[in-house]
């Protein structure tokens, strides 16, 4: 299980989660997605390791209410989370072509962000969602969110605020490539094991655990991010294992480009999930 604080950035892992309709959760102020690096400029776009794959190499830490970052070749800063909940220090960015209300994190943490992605003094900013309600609904984007509901959004996430990952499938792409490759490289919060490869395009409905309930809403669609490795932050050359996704996970009523892994899923009961609790799926 695991939890990114800032999106396109490292994550971190748990052996337990708390599921909340704003996404993944442990204690109380590490939650998934709620931080973003977005332009200085307006419309203050948000980026992510798509533009600058070195992003995936910037490493939160989370202890009481501080969050620490840190990357190769830089003296880590601190951020107070508790002060961003009374921040006045607000600007709309753009998230997947929607615009949300979030909190600037203050001008160290942008030279810091701006030197490192680019060497400059300013070109990026932190940015932090303070609300405990999801985003407004997203703007319908073709087949995406025809069963969503208005509290599958999340917080800064692109699609809903859960991804979940069968580990099977994981074995089953592995056959096929050169250099294996696991979850980090897909970004999920959750990886299941034991089911068949590919079963979790029939999952309907998921309980993890005895309270937590999960509903499919759509397949991931998956884009360069997933050619990045993890570890070193560089791009495989032969855009691996994205090509040999495109093979055969082609879904011909999604897209003609984006292959599918993983299910975007929304909560529908909230609760507490830990590892190895049981996984229970309708078809």
């Amino acid at each position: 299980m695991y939890i990114f604080p800032i999106k396109s950035c490292a994550p971190i892992a748990v052996n337990e989660m708390n599921c909340s309709n704003l996404g993944a959760e442990y204690g109380v102020h590490l939650r998934d997605r709620v931080f973003a690096i977005v332009r200085s400029l307006p419309p203050h776009e948000c980026v992510t390791a798509m533009q600058y794959s070195k992003m995936v190499l910037i490493t939160p830490r989370i202890e009481d209410c501080i969050l620490t970052i840190d990357a190769p070749g830089m003296n880590e800063i601190q951020v107070d989370i508790s002060k961003l909940y009374q921040s006045t220090n607000t600007l709309i960015s753009i998230i997947q072509k929607d615009e949300v209300l979030v909190v600037d994190c203050g001008d160290e943490a942008a030279k810091w962000l701006s030197n490192y992605l680019v060497n400059k003094d300013e070109a990026f900013r932190l940015v932090f969602y303070p609300s405990n309600e999801p985003k407004p609904f997203i703007k319908p984007k073709g087949y995406l969110y025809r069963t969503a509901e208005r509290m599958d959004t999340g917080s800064l996430h692109d699609e809903t605020s859960y991804m979940l990952m069968n580990m099977g499938s994981f074995d089953d792409l592995n056959k096929w490539l050169e250099k294996s490759v696991g979850p980090l490289q897909f970004r999920p919060n959750i990886v299941v094991s034991g089911a068949d490869a590919w079963s979790e395009d029939k999952w309907k409905f998921i309980k993890i655990g005895q309270e937590v309930i999960f509903k499919t809403i759509q397949p991931c669609t998956r884009c360069t991010i997933t050619t990045i490795d993890p570890s070193t932050g560089e791009r495989n050359k032969k855009e691996e294992p994205l090509r040999t996704l495109r093979k055969f996970r082609l879904f011909s009523n999604i897209s003609h480009k984006c292959p599918v892994f993983g299910i975007h899923v929304g909560l529908r009961r909230a609760g507490t999930i830990r590892i190895g609790d049981n996984v229970y799926v309708s078809v």
